[in-house]
């Protein structure tokens, strides 16, 4: 049964209606998406009061806006009037927060200031009038939302306290000062594939000989070493062309669609955002140490935009594959898939808790 825990040494990877049909889609917007951090923003985006970036999780307008009071905080970008837009691009020093329909204005912390010609409204409270807040936190100067409401206590249904997602991380990279690394460049990819293929494929070294042979010869896969936390994996491998034995290419996987590759004085951001069944969008940020040259950023950029083009390749072919109907679940590499396991095992879990059954997968084209 596709939906129960499955041990790594047995496991078969999921169903091919899982990547496939819209009806799954909607069951990962609800089971997936709207009960997980996602990668919204760079906290060097949001450093005054007023600078705010748009964003968007699961369908629901957001905006991520330094108070103030200097508190950052994720509001719903929707005006509680008629839900018009309050922000419409990314900004800095804004004093307010103005519906770009009706003139409805808000604090910076959500609340509502200004309503227009509504004195006529009986017992319309201003005061009781407040956008919806998301969860927000800051790490490695960059920004995270999970999108439940606060409740009283500043926790989230549903959703884990962010410390929790990233304290087996932080010894690891305590010494490489992430948050000190400058923004070089954005750069996003649209795949013909489901978003979990994507994941899949990023979570396993098994294809990088077949699919990337340069990047073959620039890791020693043959120490290449997977290791699973609770809401997080970890791919290292140490770099071939290093002089210096303890350089590894580390790549750190958030669940559910973060991904940050870390090599010596960079490091890249990926964000794996779904466009329906079999279409997602890769966004990715280059950022480097400052004492990196501008030609090693041009020959990592370059190398990187080569790997991804490969990547692209290989997920939109496994894409077609799934929507064959030729394709039943197969067994999972104990050795080379551990990182598809475990995200696997996560979704399985979410779905379960999200109320999914046997059936969502199995009868669904």
């Amino acid at each position: 049964m596709w939906l129960a825990s499955q041990p790594l040494v047995t496991a078969t990877a999921l169903p091919p209606a899982c990547y496939t049909s819209e009806e799954f889609a909607a069951i990962d917007r609800s089971a997936v998406f709207t009960r997980s951090w996602q990668l919204l923003a760079r906290a060097a985006s949001v450093l005054a009061p007023g600078d705010h970036v748009v964003a968007e999780i699961a369908d629901v307008p957001l905006v991520i806006v330094r108070g103030d009071d200097r508190v950052l905080r994720t509001l719903h970008n929707v005006c509680r009037h008629r839900a018009g837009p309050l922000a419409l691009c990314d900004g800095r020093a804004a004093r307010s927060l103005v519906c770009r329909y009706h003139g409805w204005t808000y604090t910076l912390d959500g609340r509502l200031r200004g309503a227009p010609e509504m004195s006529s409204a009986k017992d319309f409270a201003m005061d009781a009038v407040r956008l919806p807040q998301a969860r927000v936190s800051q790490w490695q100067g960059l920004v995270f939302t999970a999108l439940p409401e606060l409740d009283v206590d500043g926790a989230g249904a549903g959703v884990p306290v962010f410390s929790e997602i990233t304290s087996d991380i932080d010894p690891r990279i305590a010494a490489l000062d992430l948050a000190s690394y400058e923004f070089d460049c954005h750069v996003s990819y649209e795949i013909a594939c489901n978003w979990k293929i994507y994941v899949d494929n990023y979570l396993e070294g098994y294809h990088v000989a077949i699919v990337h042979p340069a990047l073959a010869r620039a890791l020693d896969t043959s120490r290449y070493r997977t290791h699973l936390g609770r809401w997080h994996s970890l791919q290292e491998s140490p770099l071939q062309t290093s002089q210096a034995s303890a350089e590894h290419a580390l790549y750190y996987f958030i669940y559910p669609n973060t991904m940050l590759n870390l090599l010596p004085g960079r490091m890249q951001t990926n964000r794996v955002v779904p466009i329906g069944a079999r279409r997602c969008r890769v966004d990715f940020d280059y950022f480097f140490r400052a004492d990196v040259s501008a030609e090693t950023r041009a020959v990592d950029r370059a190398f990187a935009d080569q790997v991804q083009a490969e990547d692209g390749a290989i997920c939109e072919r496994v894409q077609r594959g799934l929507a064959s109907g030729s394709y039943t679940p197969g067994r999972l590499n104990p050795n080379q898939e551990s990182g598809v396991w475990h995200f696997q095992e996560l979704l399985r879990a979410a779905y379960r808790a999200a109320g999914a059954t046997e059936r969502a997968a199995a009868g669904m084209a």
